[in-house]
């Protein structure tokens, strides 16, 4: 559904996007991820034909964004950045306006998004008078309106209270299960893209510095934290005996291939060292973006 290869933007002197290239399969749920600055808003922008590219080759369902926008952007539905509406007029009144910039939308369609996103009953009310998350839920149903195959989301729980992200994941996952959408997601809440997403890709200054599963995340360097009385003794027995082969933080280690926790522990109190703790570190999305941003 999305294509990019050797994608680059420039403005002026500085390289927003360096020769990025992925792929989003149809059906997936697919994940951005990188720090404010690392090029996801300009890439999202180049997918949507609103920021021309440098060089490279952005395809959306099959079609060259350069060249056949309207062919390529037909079946797209989008929130991209801030989400502007006519606060003065109902959250209907936005959505038949707004729906005219593309193609007329019938009644139904309308009263179809507004029952998906859960605005029914305050569909009436003036705009200015909705919460963040109501405002958030009409960005999405406008995203709905041309009833599209692939929704691009760039960062549409931002802001939102606790409860109000938890109904965008439930949403998100009604619209991928449901309505068989395939579903590009910028977020910064990793917890939300380890929830939601199959497949990520992580961005920094500007490049790709890995594209893979949930499941290569996990399967990086597993560490073990470790509580002990002199813990940078310990650290040196361990590695003399070839059973670490790193250490961080002053309270980490891992381990070498094959060993297990209980060979740590033993050796430890053979060579007379308290262990007062020792026990696997979960591996989380977290935990992998932030190493491979500190080693890029």
């Amino acid at each position: 559904m999305i294509n990019l290869v050797n994608v680059s933007k420039n403005f002026g002197q500085r390289k927003a996007v360096d020769q990025l290239t992925f792929c989003v399969p149809e059906g997936e749920i697919f994940g951005l991820l990188g720090h404010n600055g690392a090029g996801k808003s300009t890439a999202i922008g180049m997918m949507l034909g609103q920021v021309w590219p440098s060089s490279g080759e952005v395809l959306v369902c099959g079609h060259d964004v350069t060249r056949r926008r309207h062919e390529a952007l037909r079946e797209v539905g989008a929130i991209f950045e801030s989400p502007v509406f006519y606060d003065y007029l109902s959250g209907w009144r936005n959505l038949e306006i707004l729906s005219t910039y593309t193609a007329p939308t019938p009644r139904s369609r309308i009263r179809e998004v507004i029952e998906w996103v859960g605005l029914t009953g305050r569909e009436g009310s003036k705009v200015r008078t909705y919460s963040h998350g109501m405002r958030a839920r009409l960005a999405l149903a406008q995203a709905l309106l041309p009833g599209p195959r692939l929704l691009i989301l760039d960062e549409p729980g931002d802001g939102l209270d606790p409860e109000g992200i938890h109904e965008m994941r439930q949403t998100i996952r009604r619209l991928h299960s449901e309505l068989r959408l395939t579903i590009l997601l910028s977020s910064h809440l990793l917890s939300e893209v380890e929830q939601l997403c199959t497949r990520i890709c992580v961005m920094n200054q500007g490049q790709k510095v890995f594209e893979g599963t949930l499941e290569q995340t996990r399967q990086t360097q597993s560490w073990v934290r470790l509580r002990v009385g002199d813990f940078r003794k310990a650290v040196s027995q361990l590695r003399g005996e070839t059973l670490v082969v790193d250490e961080r933080d002053g309270q980490y280690i891992a381990l070498a291939p094959g060993v297990e926790t209980d060979q740590i522990v033993r050796r430890l109190v053979e060579q007379g060292t308290a262990v007062y703790e020792i026990a696997p570190e979960e591996q989380t999305l977290e935990n992998f973006y932030l190493d491979l941003m500190k080693r890029n």
